[in-house]
């Protein structure tokens, strides 16, 4: 009984693993992205004079708008940092220049290496990546307790260089060669013109740890601002989801038949990772699928700032966690908002039916990288000006890189 408990639970992960590594017909290739670049300069020693690419860590505040002139340290021990550095904040600024602190990759997290490095005074981080390869982001950790009580605290911003950038930076400081670094965020966030577009790539599901509560936390507190932004213009906002599909030969099982809708063609995988427990990876695809034609239908009758209220609402009203996560809830929602039911159920169309739908169809296409946006890998992703923003989803963070990505002075 044992043994045949364990092979459920087995094949239960193998389809919900086909689910997330199958993307668009090809399999999902780790790395084979684009992931968005800031300007390094090294301005000292003149011998080392140069720009470099670097990628920005996904977690912390990046300056958007603005830069950092730096003096470079690396530890004498501990340069992966990986534990706290010994002392009362070792690297903060003792001159005219704050620290920027260069580590190692590898043994822990990025964040918590930004976290000890933030804690011993560093103004910023960079990694040094271990191996010659493209530059990847730097991403939080998965949801755990440990990790929780620290990534929502980093306030300092982190990039990956490259692994030769890394060797020349710490041959200079072991000649005792004084080393300062330009981090540049004035042209991360294009500024074409006067109005901002803007993406939030999301998900209604609200049973997946620490992602889940941000992505919630960071749409109650930014709706208001959103909504400011939307009506006067100055702003373009477009909500996105991200579902995969099911493989043919996987069609008729049960695990594709409990996580997706339309045969097969718009998949998510079980919100609690147990196909025999709780909600079901097509309850999600569907909600997504509301949503999309919630800010498809408020959009056409010039209201396109009721997503946000609507998606706040029913996180608080039908929660997963409370048992309310329902079509019942959710066009219960719709009419406190005045939003026409009929014409949302209509852009849904059947879910029950072996054809394309046109919402979710798009929105697969829309996943793919193109030009110098990438391909969309984390959730929640926030793209400003076809660029993914990288750093805390917060607030104040958020309407700064906003800012950055207007026309002229920002």
């Amino acid at each position: 009984m044992v043994m045949i408990t364990c092979m459920a639970s087995s094949l239960n992960k193998l389809a919900s693993l086909l689910l997330v590594l199958t993307f668009l017909g090809k399999s999902y290739v780790f790395g084979h992205f684009v992931v968005e670049k800031s300007n390094l300069r090294v301005l000292y020693p003149t011998r080392l004079r140069s720009k470099h690419d670097s990628a920005i860590g996904n977690f912390g505040v990046p300056d958007y708008g603005g830069y950092l002139v730096g003096s470079v340290m690396y530890p004498d021990k501990g340069a992966n940092g990986c534990q706290p550095f010994d002392g009362d904040k070792p690297f903060k600024s003792n001159g005219s220049r704050p620290t920027i602190l260069l580590l190692d990759r590898g043994e822990c997290y990025f964040a918590l290496k930004a976290w000890n490095a933030q804690q011993a005074g560093a103004a910023a981080v960079l990694v040094a990546d271990s191996i010659d390869e493209p530059l990847i982001t730097m991403d939080s950790p998965e949801a755990s307790n440990a990790a929780a009580g620290y990534i929502e605290k980093i306030g300092i911003p982190s990039a990956l260089i490259e692994k030769s950038l890394g060797e020349s930076l710490k041959e200079a400081l072991k000649k005792n060669e004084y080393v300062v670094i330009k981090l540049d965020w004035r042209e991360s966030v294009p500024h074409p013109d006067q109005r901002v577009e803007y993406e939030l790539w999301t998900n209604s599901n609200d049973e997946c740890g620490v992602r889940c509560d941000e992505q919630m936390d960071f749409v109650k507190n930014f709706r208001g601002h959103a909504q400011i932004l939307e009506r006067g213009g100055y702003t373009l906002f477009t909500p996105h989801y991200i579902t995969w599909y099911c493989p043919q030969a996987f069609i008729v099982t049960t695990q594709c038949k409990s996580q997706c809708i339309n045969h097969g063609r718009y998949c998510a995988p079980d919100p609690e990772h147990d196909l025999g427990v709780g909600y079901e990876g097509k309850d999600v695809v569907f909600e997504n699928l509301r949503q999309l034609c919630v800010h498809r239908v408020a959009n056409e009758t010039g209201r396109s700032w009721l997503w946000w209220d609507y998606v706040t609402d029913f996180h608080i009203r039908c929660s997963m966690k409370n048992k309310r996560y329902s079509k019942e809830c959710a066009e219960d929602v719709l009419k406190t908002l005045d939003l026409p039911v009929e014409k949302i159920q209509k852009c849904m169309g059947d879910p029950s039916a072996d054809v394309e739908n046109e919402v979710l169809k798009t929105e697969q296409e829309l996943q793919v990288g193109r030009g110098s946006r990438g391909d969309v890998t984390i959730l929640p992703t926030m793209v400003i000006n076809n660029v993914q923003y990288r750093g805390k989803l917060e607030r104040a963070a958020v309407l700064r890189a906003l800012c950055s990505g207007f026309q002229g002075d920002h």
